[in-house]
This record gives C-alpha cells, sequence and structure tokens, in this order.
C-alpha cells in the first residue's frame, strides 16, 4: 500500500546527536520487518520498549509496505524505510543513517548486522524458536515471553478524521479481507461474496451491514467477484490507501474476516473481532492475537495440502476450496456470541 524506490527519511531530518541544551534525551533505535504482518505483530514489544524509555526519541527501520503503521509512533523522530537494493546497499544506507548517534537500545527484529555494527547501552536481537506463536517469540526478544505485550497501533489524527468521514456513523460494518500474499492460501473472492450475503441478511447476525473491502492496487481485479455481488451504495472498498487510514476504519467495523495476512493482523491489533481463514498456513504461529480473534480452517491438515503443491515452476493450485462458506458463516457466528454481540441462534 506504500510505494516508493528510494531509501526514504521521513521526519526530522537533523541527526540525534546532542546539543547542550536541552539534556540529552534517550535514544532508541527499533529495526522491523518489511512484511505487514510480521511488523504488525512486533509493535507490541515497540510498545513494551517506548513504556520502559517514557523520554526516548525512536528512530523506526522498516520496508515500504510496513511504514504506514509508524507515522503516529510516539516520540518518532526518523522512519528510515529500507527499500531493497541490491548486494544488500540498502542496509548501508541505513548504517549511514545511524553511525553518528550514540544509541542508548536497539531492538531488531530482523537480526541483522547493523544492530552488531552500531554502539549501543543495550541491544535486543531476534532468535528463531519453534512453535511458540510470533507474537510470544517477539517478546522473547525482551524478555517478556511470559507476559508477551499484544500488538497495538498508534493512529494519526489525520486517519482518524478520514475514517470517520469513510465510514457511515450508526450502520453496521463487515470488514473483509480476501487478499493474501500466497494464491494457494487465499480464500476465493466468490465465497466471501457469499459470505457477506448471509452474515448481511436481514435474518444474519449483521442485517444490511455496509462492506468495508481494503486491498492493494494489485488486487483490484481479482475482488472483482466480491465488488460485484453487492449495489455500490453497500460498499466501501478502500483500495491502495495507506496503512494507519486503513487500521482506523478498520477500528470501526463490527467483525472482520480475512484470509492469513497483514490484513488479518490489522483487525486484530485494532481489537476488531477478528475471524482468519486458515489451509495450508500456520495458525499456532501466525493466527490473529488476542481473546478477541478466532480461526477456522480446511478440514484438511496442513500437512495434506501442502503435499499437493506441484514441483517448482508449476501452477500452484488453491489449497483452499475444501472451506465451505457455511463453515465459516457459523465460526463467525460462534465469535460473535462468545464475545456477547447478537448473533442469531
Amino acid at each position: 500500500m506504500l510505494r516508493g524506490r528510494c531509501n526514504t527519511v521521513i521526519g526530522y531530518t537533523q541527526d540525534f546527536m546532542t546539543t547542550s541544551h536541552p539534556p540529552r534525551k534517550p535514544k532508541l533505535l527499533f529495526i522491523t520487518a518489511n512484511r505487514v504482518g510480521d511488523a504488525v505483530l512486533a509493535t507490541g514489544i515497540l510498545a513494551a520498549m517506548l513504556e520502559r524509555m517514557p523520554e526516548a526519541e525512536v528512530m523506526i527501520a522498516c520496508g515500504p509496505y510496513a511504514a504506514g503503521l509508524f507515522r503516529g509512533v510516539p516520540r518518532l523522530r526518523r522512519l528510515y524505510i529500507l527499500n531493497k537494493q541490491k548486494y544488500n546497499r540498502h542496509w548501508l544506507g541505513l548504517w549511514r543513517a545511524c553511525i553518528g548517534t550514540r544509541w542508548d537500545m536497539i531492538v531488531d527484529i530482523r537480526n541483522s548486522a547493523i544492530s552488531r555494527l552500531l554502539l549501543s547501552n543495550k541491544r535486543y536481537r531476534y532468535h528463531r524458536s519453534q512453535g511458540r506463536h510470533k507474537v510470544v517469540e517477539n517478546a522473547a526478544i525482551i524478555g517478556q515471553q511470559a507476559t508477551p505485550p499484544a500488538p497495538r497501533l498508534w493512529l494519526t489524527e489525520a486517519a482518524q478524521d478520514a475514517a470517520r468521514t469513510m465510514i457511515p456513523a450508526g450502520k453496521p460494518i463487515l470488514a473483509l479481507g480476501p487478499a493474501a500474499n500466497w494464491p494457494c492460501k487465499q480464500w476465493p473472492a466468490e465465497r466471501f461474496a457469499a459470505l457477506a450475503q448471509k452474515l448481511t441478511a436481514a435474518d444474519g447476525p449483521l442485517p444490511n451491514a455496509m462492506i468495508l473491502v481494503p486491498a492493494d492496487t494489485r488486487e483490484r481485479e481479482q475482488l472483482q467477484p466480491l465488488f460485484d455481488a453487492f449495489p455500490p451504495e453497500r460498499l466501501i472498498p478502500m483500495i491502495g490507501e495507506e496503512l494507519t487510514k486503513v487500521a482506523a476504519c478498520l477500528g470501526l467495523a463490527d467483525l472482520f474476516i480475512g484470509n492469513d495476512s497483514g490484513l488479518m493482523h490489522l483487525a486484530a491489533a485494532m481489537g476488531v473481532p477478528t475471524l482468519g481463514l486458515f489451509g495450508p498456513g500456520y495458525e499456532d504461529i501466525y493466527g490473529p492475537w488476542g481473546q478477541h480473534t478466532a480461526v477456522v480452517r480446511t478440514p484438511e491438515s496442513r500437512e495434506e495440502l501442502l503435499a499437493r503443491l506441484p514441483h517448482p515452476g508449476a501452477h500452484s493450485p488453491n489449497l483452499m476450496m475444501g472451506l465451505e462458506v457455511d463453515t465459516v458463516v457459523q465460526a463467525a457466528i460462534n465469535l460473535l456470541s462468545r464475545l456477547s454481540v447478537k448473533a442469531p441462534s
């Protein structure tokens, strides 16, 4: 949702080097993920660090797709966008941007060489573990795996104002995430359309709800069957919008249902009742986080589905076809019922 060709610095351009007045403030460098979902799942430990260092000035380095998540972070002084370059020159650019600063703390989700080459009083780096949810795995970086901080987002005032303009007050909102970064784990748009029709029917849990559909500009064509299923006045398409605006709009929804994707984690981080659809993915590691979330998966196991993949270079099949619309409808009703939201018996 955010594009760019060269490394970009957003925010203050002056260096972090201190002057005599006012007194020096602590400096925190947070190096996080490129993918939106991974970046969202790491925001909990950023929030924890901000609490530990309430006076710290923050520099965040991330990939272009995730950059919009961080524009509203408190005390943000620089947002450095890591656009991939040949021979890993993007890391050299980050090193040049950071080398002149005396860091008090570095948190490196990428476990990059940069965090080893900079001077810092404390540094925390990612180490892969097996079988733990990504939020717990991230929390282990800072020693909080027993009480992992939940992902959270910081919305700009502009994003909140835009959401209030786009989302009509007083109407139920069903948000859908029909796209995914891997076609094999993408439930068909036609089934999302059938799902939305049942959930927003007169006897459904969200009667006559508006349909909010955020998506990347590259995904517009594949979502056309969903858009064709409803009159324009029922739809709120958000195509190619910045992530902070998408997050603000999702925060006003009554329910989100989507594929295993960054949008799913975005909705969960906003506290929206979130149902994730899984097949070949790893719901135990990448499922939506929080008591307000649930997952529903194909009747086939992950192993059964992955065994269907052809040899490299061949056309990959959609591995989500075993998940029926009625199964997802019932899972959505169960989630809403559990959260004490009115649902049909």
